[in-house]
């Protein structure tokens, strides 16, 4: 999202900004419809700039869950050999259509499934807000010394629009994304934490429409989200915006790196 809020820019009414975001595209993670519409700060280590420093200096890279392909894309400089996976179909041909002219291989993949590579393919595995991280998987394709890079959804992320909408949610779902959980997770898996980071951000939503295009792009965060389902209470809160100002949520990040130890 637009990291500078310069406010709405459409139309004013309830009907007229709900159907507008109902009908808007939502493949990959191009985030350009909320330009003046929604801002979420951007976390302090700039992912996409660290993935690429890293991207540059690896043989071979594997990139999880790539969404549409864009933020792999936005790397300068690709490895020798570039892979990503993707479950949702439209957006592997998304990618397939961005990525296949840098020599990326996208491959359909869905984002339970085990990684169909072979043990120790990749020097480098790297994700953007996987929807969750298959660590014994992700230890099992890279190579020892190899390195995950990825940024996370970290706990109770943009809670404050899952909760207005389906009520307060119970403390393990609250926290099922928790750093410290994923990072014994990942140590299980045989995997030396090198660093991780997190942070809450603040998120502000101008109009209705912004928060309709959300939680229609980001399926998981009510999962039974429909416009006529959610009418009433999307009104109720078209009104509290236009009363208040900006709907203000905060979204949860955390970056880790790992290793996969070389054994002796």
């Amino acid at each position: 999202m637009n990291a500078h809020p310069t406010g709405p820019t459409t139309p004013a009414t309830f009907d007229d900004l709900v159907a507008e975001a109902d009908a808007a595209p939502t493949e990959g993670w191009d985030f350009s419809w909320f330009e003046g519409r929604a801002t979420e700060a951007r976390p302090s280590w700039r992912y996409a700039e660290a993935m690429a420093r890293r991207l540059a200096e690896a043989a071979a890279s594997l990139d999880i869950q790539t969404g549409g392909g864009e933020v792999l894309a936005s790397a300068a400089t690709l490895p020798p050999l570039a892979v990503a996976t993707e479950g949702w179909p439209a957006n592997v041909a998304k990618a397939t259509a961005l990525l296949h002219p840098r020599g990326v291989a996208v491959v359909a993949s869905p984002e339970d499934a085990p990684l169909p590579f072979a043990d120790g393919a990749f020097d480098l595995v790297t994700s953007r807000h996987p929807v969750r991280a298959r660590f014994d998987e992700i230890a099992r394709v890279l190579r020892p010394g190899g390195t995950y890079f990825a940024q996370h959804v970290g706990p109770a992320s943009v809670f404050e629009v899952v909760e207005y909408f389906l009520g307060p949610q119970p403390e393990d779902v609250r926290n099922g994304r928790h750093p410290d959980r994923e990072r014994a997770e990942a140590e299980a898996a045989g995997l030396e934490v090198v660093d991780l980071r997190a942070e809450r951000l603040r998120m502000e939503f101008f109009d209705i429409g912004a928060v309709v295009h959300f939680l229609r792009k980001v399926v998981w965060m009510v999962p039974d989200f429909s416009v006529e389902k959610y009418r009433p209470r999307l009104r109720e809160l078209h009104h509290q915006i236009q009363a208040q100002g900006p709907f203000v949520a905060h979204s949860a990040r955390h970056l880790f790196e790992l290793r996969k130890p070389v054994r002796a």
